[in-house]
C-alpha cells in the first residue's frame, strides 16, 4: 500500500487556516447554518483551493470533532484512581473550567453538534466516551465504597462538572451580560473549588 505524502509546509499552512477558519465558522453558526464559502473566506482561500484540502463541509466538520474529542477526553483520563480523590476530582474539574476559557470555540462546536442529536459524532459517543466514562464512574464508586469522599451518583456527578464547567464557554455572552463585562473566570475557581470541596468531603 503506497505511503501518503508529505505535506509542504504551505499546505499544512493552508490546511490549518482552513481548520481554524472552520472552527470559527463552525462554532458561532453550526453545521446546518455554514457553508463552505464562509470558510473558505474566513481561510483566506478561494473555494476550489479549499475544496483540494477537503471535499466537502461534512469532511471538514468530522476532521474537527475527530480531533476536539480527542483533546476534550484528556483531562478524565488523566484522573488517578491511586490519587487522593478529593484532589484528583478537584483538579478535573480544574482542568474542565481551564479548557471553557482556553477553547470556547471548541466547547460550542461541541455543544452544537450535541444539541443536533450528534448525527456526525454518535459512534464515537457510544464507544470512546461511554467506555472511558464507565471505567472513571467505577474509580468514583470504589472511592465511595472507601468512604475517601462524600456518597454521590458518580454520573450525575460528572454531568455537573461538565455542565457548570463548560457553560462559561457556551453561554459566554449571558455570562458576560450578566456580571457587567467582567472576566466571569476571575471568581469561577474559587466558587468550584468551594463548592465540589463541601460536597465531595465525607462528613
Amino acid at each position: 500500500m503506497p505511503q501518503k505524502r508529505a505535506q509542504t509546509r504551505i499546505q499544512q499552512k493552508n490546511r490549518t487556516a482552513i481548520m481554524n477558519a472552520a472552527l470559527d465558522v463552525f462554532s458561532a453558526h453550526g453545521f446546518r447554518g455554514s457553508t463552505v464559502d464562509q470558510i473558505a473566506g474566513a481561510a483566506g482561500l478561494s473555494k476550489p483551493n479549499l475544496l483540494y484540502y477537503f471535499p466537502s463541509k461534512e469532511a471538514i466538520h468530522s476532521s474537527l470533532l475527530a480531533d476536539l474529542l480527542d483533546t476534550w477526553l484528556d483531562p478524565l483520563r488523566t484522573l488517578d484512581s491511586e490519587g487522593d480523590p478529593l484532589e484528583e476530582l478537584i483538579a478535573y474539574v480544574h482542568r474542565k473550567l481551564q479548557m471553557s476559557r482556553d477553547y470556547p470555540r471548541e466547547s460550542r462546536l461541541f455543544a452544537n453538534e450535541i444539541l443536533q442529536g450528534a448525527p456526525r459524532i454518535h459512534d464515537v459517543l457510544s464507544s470512546n466516551l461511554k467506555s472511558l466514562v464507565d471505567e472513571k464512574a467505577a474509580v468514583i464508586d470504589g472511592w465511595i465504597a472507601a468512604g475517601k469522599i462524600a456518597h454521590v451518583h458518580p454520573y450525575h456527578l460528572l454531568f455537573s462538572m461538565w455542565s457548570l464547567t463548560q457553560h462559561y464557554a457556551d453561554f459566554d455572552v449571558q455570562v458576560r451580560v450578566v456580571l457587567d463585562g467582567e472576566d466571569p473566570f476571575d471568581g469561577a475557581a474559587e466558587f468550584i473549588d468551594t463548592l465540589y470541596r463541601r460536597l465531595l468531603t465525607p462528613t
